[in-house]
C-alpha cells in the first residue's frame, strides 16, 4: 500500500515537471529579430535623442536592456567579420571570416568573404554554425530563417548555412542566390520587386514585414528568426531616418505578434570613419605615411644580402606580408629564420609599431596578444602582420589600398527588446561573442558550435 501511494506521488511529481517544463517552452519567443546597424555608434545615438519620435530609437534606449560599452574582442574589424562574429559567437581565429576581402594564397587575387566561383555567392567561407543554423537543426528544419541587408556578405553571413533564404540590393535591385535550395517562393517572387530611388534601411524594412506576413513568420510555438543590417552613416539626417525605419519596424511587428513573444536584438559593427585629407596636418597631428610596397622591395633587398637573390616576399595585402613558400622550401630557408629576420628589419621602419608573425600568434599565450589573434587566421592571413602607428597612412600602391591607422575604441550599444526583458541601462563593457549564446538559451537551444562565451543575458 505504502509502494502504491509513493507510485502515485512520484507520478504527480513528474507530470508536474512535465508540465512546468511545457510552461517554459510555451514562453520562448516566436520570433527574434536580430538587427545590425553598421557603423551605429552610442555617441551618435544619444546625441540625436532629442530628434527622435516616441515609438523607435527613442523606445528601444528607454523600454530595453541597454548595454552602451560594446566591443569586438579582436582586431581588425570591418562589417564582415563583425556580423560573422556577431552570428556564430566566436572570433576570426575561429569562424574563418577575417574581413570582408582577403588575398587567396593560390591565385594571389583578392578573395570576397561570401564569393562563390561556382553558383555566385555561398558561405563556404564560414567555418562554424551560425545560431540560425542551430535553430534549424533545433527544430528540424521547421523554423524559418531569413536574411535582408544591402550587401551581399551581410545578408548571407546572417542568415548562415541552413536559412531559407538570403536577399540584398545589388545595382538597384533585389538579389539572391540558389545555394539556399530550394529557393523560398515567397523570396523569389519578392526579390523581382524594388522601387529605385527609395532609400536602403526603408526598403529592407519593407522587406522585413512582407516576409513575415507573407512568409508566415511567428505563426506557430516554433521560433523564426529574421536578420536585418541596415546602415547608420555619420550624418545625423542618418540616425533620423534610422528611427523613422525602426518606429516602422517596431509597429508593423507588434501589429502581427504580441511584444512578450518577439525578441529584438540591436546591435553595431564598427566606425569606419576616415580622416579627412590634411586633417591632421592642418592640427599638427602626428602622422606619416607608410607605403607597403615600397617596404617590400626594401624588405626583399635586406633578405637577398642576406639568405642570396631572390624574390622572398611574394605579395602584400592591407598590413600583411606573405612569403614565397615555395622559394623557402627550393633554397631550405626556414619559415620561422626569414620571419625572424625580416621582423627585426621592419622594426627598424618609421611608422611601424610593431610586427608581428603567424607562428607567434598561433603559438602565443600572452594577453596582450590576444586581440590580434582572435582576428587571425592561419588559412586566409599573411606571414607578418605590421602593426602601424595610429594616425600614419597606410598606403600600397600596386593594389591602390588606403588606410589610416586607429587604435581608438569606438563604443556601440547592444539593445535587448520584447520577449519579456526589463528595462535596463548597463555601461559595463561587453562584447559581441556573448549575444549568440543569449539568443540561444532564450529560445532553448544550443550555442553555434565554436562559441564558448557567456550569455550576455
Amino acid at each position: 500500500m505504502r509502494n502504491k501511494y509513493l507510485y502515485i506521488t512520484l507520478l504527480s511529481i513528474l507530470g508536474l515537471n512535465a508540465e512546468a517544463q511545457e510552461q517554459l517552452i510555451a514562453q520562448a519567443p516566436r520570433l527574434v529579430i536580430s538587427i545590425t546597424i553598421d557603423q551605429l555608434r552610442t555617441d551618435y545615438l544619444e546625441t540625436y535623442v532629442p530628434l527622435y519620435g516616441n515609438e523607435g530609437l527613442k523606445k528601444l534606449l528607454t523600454e530595453g536592456k541597454v548595454f552602451t560599452n560594446g566591443a569586438y574582442h579582436f582586431t581588425p574589424v570591418d562589417r564582415a567579420s563583425a556580423i560573422a562574429s556577431l552570428h556564430t559567437g566566436t572570433v576570426p581565429y575561429y569562424n574563418g571570416i577575417t574581413a570582408e576581402e582577403w588575398l587567396d594564397k593560390q591565385t594571389l587575387r583578392p578573395q570576397n568573404c561570401v564569393r562563390d566561383q561556382k553558383i555566385g555567392y555561398s558561405p563556404q567561407f564560414l567555418g562554424t554554425s551560425t545560431i540560425s543554423d542551430e535553430l534549424k537543426m533545433a527544430t528540424n528544419g521547421i523554423a524559418k530563417v531569413f536574411s535582408f541587408a544591402s550587401t551581399a556578405d551581410a545578408a548571407i553571413l546572417s542568415a548562415g548555412h541552413a536559412a531559407d533564404g538570403a536577399a540584398w540590393i545589388s545595382n538597384g535591385q533585389w538579389a539572391t542566390t540558389t545555394y539556399y535550395r530550394p529557393v523560398n517562393q515567397w523570396l523569389s517572387g519578392y526579390t523581382r520587386l524594388f522601387h529605385p530611388g527609395t532609400d536602403t534601411n526603408k526598403t529592407i524594412t519593407d522587406a522585413a514585414l512582407k516576409c513575415i506576413e507573407q512568409a508566415g513568420i511567428g505563426n506557430d510555438d516554433k521560433t523564426d528568426l529574421v536578420s536585418l543590417t541596415y546602415t547608420a552613416g555619420l550624418q545625423m539626417e542618418s540616425y533620423v531616418e534610422l528611427d523613422r525605419q525602426m518606429t516602422r519596424l517596431l509597429n508593423g511587428v507588434e501589429q502581427q505578434i504580441p511584444r512578450d513573444r518577439v525578441l529584438f536584438v540591436i546591435t553595431g559593427t564598427t566606425s569606419r570613419e576616415e580622416e579627412e585629407e590634411g586633417n591632421q596636418e592642418r592640427y599638427r597631428i602626428p602622422t606619416g605615411t607608410f607605403y607597403i610596397n615600397r617596404t617590400a622591395n626594401l624588405l626583399n633587398m635586406y633578405l637577398g644580402a642576406v639568405f642570396g637573390p631572390a624574390k622572398y616576399v611574394e605579395f602584400c595585402y592591407k598590413n600583411q606580408v606573405y612569403f614565397n613558400h615555395q622559394l623557402l622550401r627550393q633554397k631550405n630557408i626556414h619559415l620561422g629564420e626569414i620571419c625572424s629576420r625580416s621582423q627585426e628589419f621592419l622594426l627598424q621602419l618609421s611608422g611601424v609599431r610593431n610586427v608581428y608573425t603567424a607562428n607567434q600568434l598561433l603559438t602565443s599565450d600572452s594577453y596582450l596578444l590576444e586581440s590580434i589573434r582572435n582576428g587571425f587566421n592561419v588559412e586566409k592571413c599573411g606571414d607578418l602582420i605590421i602593426d602601424i602607428a595610429p594616425g600614419w597612412k597606410l598606403i600600397n600602391e600596386d593594389t591602390l589600398e588606403k588606410s589610416t591607422s586607429r587604435s581608438a575604441h569606438v563604443p556601440f550599444p547592444i539593445i535587448i527588446y520584447g520577449a519579456g526583458t526589463k528595462s535596463e541601462r548597463v555601461q559595463t563593457p561587453v562584447t559581441v561573442d556573448r549575444i549568440a549564446p543569449a539568443i540561444a538559451r532564450a529560445i532553448r537551444i544550443r550555442a553555434p558550435n565554436a562559441c564558448s562565451s557567456e550569455p550576455l543575458f
